[in-house]
């Protein structure tokens, strides 16, 4: 009985199973055929929206063809800026050389003669009147010595020949002869005197010892032998080309820069502009005098920048944003129109250039908007928009 059970209950649960079985197989194909139809209908749809696109973009080129203006573009990204008026200068750029205004070359007063005496060296600040040298004297001083004898000798006589006058003794004549011959010599050594000082050689202004090339020893006749220069008096001396002539003269302004003195800049004007033109160069000279500065030292190179040419109240523009065509020079400007930056082209005709900068003479006005970049392959009412559009 028992083995009869367990054969039923084996029989229930393999039938179960079966049942079971069966079941899950008809939901698996029922789902398989829905995703069928879907994926039949998603084809449909493609198919439906590839031939609508189609009659949409054949459409718009219908309506394009009728109205050119209908059709549509794709903003260019730009960078735009107003225009507004200001003062424009123009300057000649050169390089000049500091030089000094003062410049001595020592010399002596007399012919000059051996050293005994040098009493400065090279750098040395001197005074006018200071003593430099000290020259060979003896034979004046010999001539000295031997005009006191003489004198001394001529002042006796002369003293006893005024002691015989009081006495009534002797003439007239020789009393006078005997003054007149002290009066010679004293005469003679005033002159003697007076060429033994030239053995001491003085500065004759005040400045810096900027060469002193002799020793003792040596023969001293001046001239490039000791030179001083007044480093208080100085002055920027540079060649223009001729052609500014026209455009520089005395009272222009300049602008002297040193780079090697951090960037010092200072202003002066033109006190002395050449007549001639050098044949060489095919330049004139022009100076400027320098304010007193202890940091300046002749013969320092500077950037001199000359100032020939200056308007208020115009419009400059970036050299960068000037093109070119057949029909001259022109720039981009956006304006707008329908709450859109449009692309235009403005004639304009240029004054002078400096550094990035350009005159615009005419052709644009204060307010307007130029584009300052993006603006190469611009056309005539593209489409434009910025950052801060």
């Amino acid at each position: 009985m028992q083995n009869v059970l367990k054969t039923a209950s084996a029989i229930a649960a393999l039938v179960l199973l079966a049942a079971c079985g069966g079941t899950t197989t008809k939901v698996e194909k029922g789902t398989d055929k829905i995703v069928a139809q879907k994926k039949a209908q998603l084809d449909k749809m493609k198919e439906d929206q590839k031939a609508l696109s189609d009659k949409i973009v054949a459409l718009e080129e219908e309506i394009i063809t009728l109205d050119p203006s209908q059709k549509k573009e794709n903003a260019k990204l730009v960078a735009i800026a107003p225009l507004e008026t200001g003062s424009f200068t123009h300057y000649i750029d050169l390089q000049g050389r500091l030089d000094a205004t003062n410049i001595a070359y020592v010399a002596p007063r007399g012919q000059g003669g051996l050293v005994k005496a040098i009493y400065i060296k090279q750098g040395d600040y001197v005074k006018k009147g200071q003593l430099l040298l000290k020259l060979d004297d003896a034979m004046a001083q010999k001539q000295i010595d031997q005009l006191n004898t003489q004198l001394a000798y001529a002042s006796d006589i002369l003293k006893r020949q005024q002691n015989l006058w009081e006495e009534s003794i002797g003439t007239e004549v020789q009393l006078l002869s005997a003054k007149n011959n002290v009066e010679s010599i004293e005469k003679q050594i005033a002159t003697a005197k007076e060429q033994s000082s030239f053995s001491s050689v003085y500065a004759e202004m005040s400045g810096v010892a900027e060469t002193v090339n002799i020793k003792v020893g040596e023969f001293f006749q001046g001239g490039p032998q000791i030179r001083i220069v007044n480093t208080n008096d100085l002055k920027i001396v540079a060649q223009v080309p001729e052609n500014y002539l026209d455009r520089v003269g005395v009272g222009s302004k300049v602008l002297v820069n040193f780079p090697d003195l951090g960037n010092k800049t200072f202003a002066t004007k033109v006190s002395v502009a050449g007549k001639l033109i050098d044949p060489n160069s095919r330049s004139f000279y022009i100076e400027a005098k320098m304010p007193v500065e202890k940091s300046l030292r002749p013969n320092q190179i500077a950037l001199v920048r000359i100032q020939d040419y200056t308007a208020k109240d115009v419009i400059t523009i970036p050299v960068n944003t000037l093109q070119n065509d057949d029909k001259g020079k022109f720039v981009m400007v956006a304006v707008k129109e329908s709450n859109k930056w449009i692309a235009h082209k403005k004639p304009v005709e240029i004054g002078q250039l400096y550094g990035d900068k350009v005159e615009v003479k005419s052709g644009l006005k204060a307010g307007e908007q130029i584009v300052t970049d993006g603006f190469q392959g611009l056309y005539e009412g593209q489409p434009l928009t910025t950052s801060t559009m």
